[in-house]
């Protein structure tokens, strides 16, 4: 029973030592440390040293007490064991923990990348003649089914080749217009936000024996690519 254990519990946990009180370990009547310490199953061994001892990873089992403790888990930035920390949750017999490492995904979360190449259009009297802004083609990167919900009709697919599948992910969509703003009103309207941006720069010294049939030389000095991160949480 639960009054045979002393009110603080000294463990060992692979090699760690941890000391805790006996009502956080067993604050989930459903987890297998509730069944250790409570009765329910035979005690853990002891080590030469007195202490409970546990077959399991130590390091990982400090955040089994602070989710005890707390009902809550707060993990460092960059956490890179969290499909080890569910297989000791899993042991631990801790499926509100479990629940936490293992959110569902949200369908309507995710991020987009939108990429255009420009340039200045120039006529015949080269810079007294210039345009404004000159797109070729306005790219589209993210997950399928959320580009499909943003742009509908205005994304055209005919570049991926595996059109029809919708759980993946994707870099060869692109739209059928080449206007950004357009592309950026639709966004908005389906709540993402710019979250980050990019672009190269323009002046470049490619030659002219470089180039393409038809593309001009003084546009080519002013391309340029830029990106555009959304984001909607």
């Amino acid at each position: 029973m639960a009054t045979d254990f002393p009110e603080v519990i000294e463990l060992n946990v692979g090699g760690v030592f941890y000391t805790t009180s006996l009502k956080t370990l067993t604050l989930d009547p459903e987890s297998h440390l509730c069944h250790l310490f409570s009765g329910k199953k035979d005690p853990p061994l002891k080590d030469a040293k007195g202490k409970y001892f546990i077959d399991r990873d130590g390091v990982l089992f400090r955040y089994v007490l602070d989710f005890l403790r707390d009902q809550a888990l707060n993990l460092p930035q960059a956490f890179r064991e969290r499909d080890r920390l569910i297989k000791e949750a899993t042991y631990y017999g801790l499926t509100k923990m479990i629940d936490i490492l293992k959110p569902q995904a949200d369908p309507k979360r995710g991020y987009i990348v939108v990429g255009y190449r420009g340039s200045f259009a120039f006529g015949k009297d080269v810079l007294s003649d210039v345009k404004f802004r000159k797109i070729t083609r306005i790219l589209v990167c993210g997950r399928v089914t959320l580009c499909r919900d943003v742009f509908g009709a205005t994304l055209n697919e005919s570049r991926d080749p595996d059109h029809g599948e919708t759980d993946r992910y994707t870099a060869r969509f692109y739209l059928k217009h080449s206007s950004i703003e357009q592309a950026f009103d639709m966004l908005q309207d389906q709540g993402f936000y710019l979250a980050s941006s990019c672009a190269s720069g323009t002046a470049g010294t490619q030659s002219p024996n470089d180039l393409k049939p038809g593309v001009d030389a003084e546009e080519s000095r002013w391309n340029h690519y830029n990106e555009f991160v959304f984001c909607r949480d």
